[in-house]
């Protein structure tokens, strides 16, 4: 059977995977114990640095995190441990059904994070993906008629299509299935191997097919009509009693490393999400199993060809895969030099515990080092119930951005969400926060500015923003909050960033209800038509501020704001968050011709029915029953009086 386990259509990429797993398998010794030296310290000591010398990266307060494979010598890292980059990496999401919002939260918060710190200037990697193996992907497919890959092939379509929508930028999106992946896989799983970190037993327990994961007894729940607790307590459903031989990851080899690890304050956030996995560790950690002998759909142990790797340890590998380009051959001595570790993983809540327990035990075993910080964010529920299907209450991201557009969406679930905490989405609540944010104040106020520019400045900035006074309102709340969102950003305060910003908008436009510079421009003298002239261009270039500080968050209406400010695309997209600083708009700079740069969010309802009302108004207007009757009347006189001409008629003999 083929080490990668599919069908006879998968294509030329599960050829690919078979030729590299045979290779693999030829090198790879079953059940040797480990021969290789002790591994080095999660983190050694901090070291005191000399004159002259650069300083270890701010990033690793509290000691100096291992960067480099164990494997490789120290040095081969070194040049790349100095660079300035930044790796986040949403979930590798299971592609049994289509993306749904839980998909798209997590995904448009790295995005935002990513855009963010591209303005600063970071070398980003913005890593999401696929995981398409295992016993519910098979089964997804089974239940549509289509093979395992077809299936996989459609799910991917529909989330790359909605990741376009969104406006997410991701620079890698890896795939399980791909060959590259599945030799990386089989090369990190060789390392563990050689360490004698991977050994066969029989295992008992209760299996989740939804978690592809056993449950402790302790954390199923009893479901309607059962006397014993047999039901997962996520999915809600039955779990099922299984035994078979597996070969387990001696992760309990790692307990204290990964106690360390944990005890550290900034490797898990929220820091509330810590103390339960602290207590499960504590409790001592079971090794867990990386293999199915029941499961065809999965990349295929080398050493034992009659198991697949266990889903989990195959999808959290793509962390690793996703990273290398094309032009790399996948090897886990490579990873290291091409944005490994991870600054930050951004996951759900509900599967931390792979993330921060699971997934660096295997990468100590690997040589590797550990992300920086894995953050787990909260759940969604729709007017205050938890979503699903049950219930008809889903979310639909595909509908809801075709409907209020990408910006309405993305700011909605960064400002009104506290990321880390759960959230609850109410679609008359969304168009009213959006509404008041993005249309009252900051497209409103943009309008009729650059509308009074326009018609006393022809278009024209009249003076220079960096000459308006150091004490101007807008001037010194800019100075404040625009570093406040920055550090909001950077901590992945993303609700802090928003409101900072924002607030800049709304003083804008109310600074200039104050100000009326309107009246000045038609009635004032010069003096106070100069002053005018200076609130048009303090409210531009507050604005201008507002579209670099929302540019994470709504990339699509900062460059809609940039446009209507007079700036090219080029111009947009060169912007940096030095930008943000007062002083950007110049005396002779020309804007564009007003137009809106959001427009209003309407129910669909309502939307369908304003629709309906103003091709009513456009259509000729129906003539009333009264003038209908009196038509209808005249036109019967009119018949009437021609059959009587038509009678009266002379008759012409043949």
């Amino acid at each position: 059977m083929s080490p990668v386990a599919c069908a006879s259509s998968a294509g030329s990429r599960c050829l690919a995977a078979s030729r590299i797993l045979r290779a693999a398998a030829g090198r790879c010794v079953p059940f040797q114990h480990s021969v290789v030296p002790p591994r080095p310290a999660l983190w050694a000591p901090a070291v005191a640095v000399a004159a002259g010398q650069p300083a270890e990266p701010s990033g690793l307060r509290g000691g100096s995190l291992r960067t480099h494979c164990s494997s490789c010598p120290p040095g081969a890292a070194g040049s790349h441990q100095q660079q300035d980059y930044f790796t986040i990496t949403t979930p590798l999401y299971y592609v049994n059904a289509a993306p749904h919002m839980g998909s798209a939260y997590p995904t448009i918060a790295a995005d935002v994070a990513s855009r963010f710190q591209r303005l600063l200037g970071k070398r980003v990697r913005f890593l999401t993906g696929t995981d398409e193996h295992g016993e519910k992907i098979a089964a997804a497919a089974e239940k549509r008629g289509m093979t395992p890959q077809a299936h996989c092939d459609d799910i991917v379509a529909q989330y790359t299509d909605l990741w376009g929508k969104l406006d997410i930028r991701f620079d890698r999106f890896v795939r399980t299935t791909e060959s590259r992946h599945a030799a990386l896989v089989v090369d990190v799983l060789g390392r563990c191997w050689e360490r004698g970190d991977i050994y066969a037993a029989d295992y008992e327990g209760w299996y989740c097919v939804d978690c592809e994961e056993f449950k402790d007894e302790k954390e199923m729940v009893a479901l309607d009509g059962e006397a014993q607790p047999r039901g997962c307590p996520t999915h809600r459903k039955p779990c099922q009693h299984r035994k078979e031989a597996n070969y387990f990851f001696r992760l309990s080899k790692y307990s204290k490393e990964i106690e360390e690890l944990l005890s550290r304050d900034d490797f898990v956030q929220p820091a509330s999400r810590r103390n339960e996995l602290m207590s499960y560790v504590r409790e001592g950690l079971r090794d867990f199993s990386i293999s199915r002998a029941a499961v065809d759909w999965g990349i295929r142990v080398p050493q034992d060809p009659k198991h697949t790797v266990y889903v989990w340890f195959d999808a959290l590998i793509g962390y690793l895969s996703g990273l290398l380009p094309e032009d790399v051959a996948p090897a886990t001595s490579a990873v290291p030099a091409h944005g490994w570790p991870a600054s930050v993983h951004v996951i759900g809540k509900d599967i931390l515990r792979f993330h921060a327990i699971y997934w660096p035990g295997m990468l100590l075993s690997a040589g590797l080092p550990v992300p920086q910080k894995v953050y787990g964010h909260g759940f969604l529920t729709k007017d205050g119930l938890k979503m699903g299907k049950a219930l008809g209450n889903t979310l639909d991201p595909q509908a809801l951005v075709s409907t209020y557009g990408s910006d309405a969406v993305r700011l909605y679930f960064m400002k009104e969400i506290i990321f880390g905490q759960d959230g609850d989405f109410s679609e008359g609540r969304f168009r009213d926060v959006v509404n008041a944010a993005l249309a009252n104040n900051l497209g409103n106020g943009l309008n009729r500015t650059l509308n009074l520019l326009a018609k006393f400045h022809d278009s024209a900035v009249p003076l220079d923003s960096a000459s308006l006074p150091a004490d101007l309102p807008l001037r010194q709340l800019a100075a404040e909050k625009l570093p406040a969102a920055a550090a909001a950003y950077g901590s992945l305060s993303f609700h802090e960033a928003a409101e900072a910003v924002l607030a800049l908008a709304s003083r804008s436009n109310q600074y200039l209800e104050e100000t009326q510079p309107w009246t000045k421009l038609k009635k004032g003298t010069d003096e106070e038509k100069a002053e005018a002239a200076a609130v048009l261009v303090a409210v531009l270039e507050a604005v201008r501020c507002v579209a670099v500080g929302l540019a994470p968050l709504t990339p699509g209406l900062s460059r809609r704001i940039y446009a209507q400010l007079g700036y090219s695309d080029a111009q947009f997209e060169a912007i940096t968050w030095a930008d943000s600083a007062w002083g950007g708009l110049q005396a002779g700079h020309r804007t564009a011709e007003p137009a809106p740069v959001f427009v209003r969010l309407e129910a669909p309802e309502d939307a369908a029915a304003a629709a309906a009302a103003a091709a009513a108004k456009a259509a000729p207007p129906q003539p009333s029953k009264k003038q209908l009757a009196k038509q209808k009347k005249a036109e019967q006189k009119a018949k009437q009086a021609a059959e009587a001409e038509a009678a009266a008629a002379p008759v012409t003999a043949p």
